[in-house]
């Protein structure tokens, strides 16, 4: 019983493992992610108390981070090369 538990809660779960000097380290329903400065930028400077703060969102397949205005589907975590980072600004954003 408590193993079916412990499967379930790895399931439906997400926290930060750790956080290194570039980058940070993900666990996403039971499956362990790094993740670079590069590929997550709006964490290099964030606070530590708003990187560990994250949930599941969009049923399991999101997770996001309310403080920073952040939200990552967990495909692009488990296929990044599907998922280049793109910024589109419109000019008046530029200004």
């Amino acid at each position: 019983m408590k193993s079916n538990l412990k499967q379930n809660i790895e399931r439906t779960s997400v926290s930060v493992r750790s956080v290194m000097p570039d980058g940070i380290f993900l666990s996403v329903l039971g499956n362990d992610y790094y993740v670079s400065y590069d590929r997550l930028p709006w964490f290099r400077n964030a606070k530590l108390c708003d990187v560990f703060n994250v949930e599941m969102c969009c049923g399991n397949e999101g997770i996001r981070w309310d403080a920073l205005d952040v939200d990552l589907e967990v495909e692009s975590l488990k296929h990044p090369e599907q998922y280049p980072l793109i910024m589109k600004r419109t000019a008046s954003e530029i200004l």
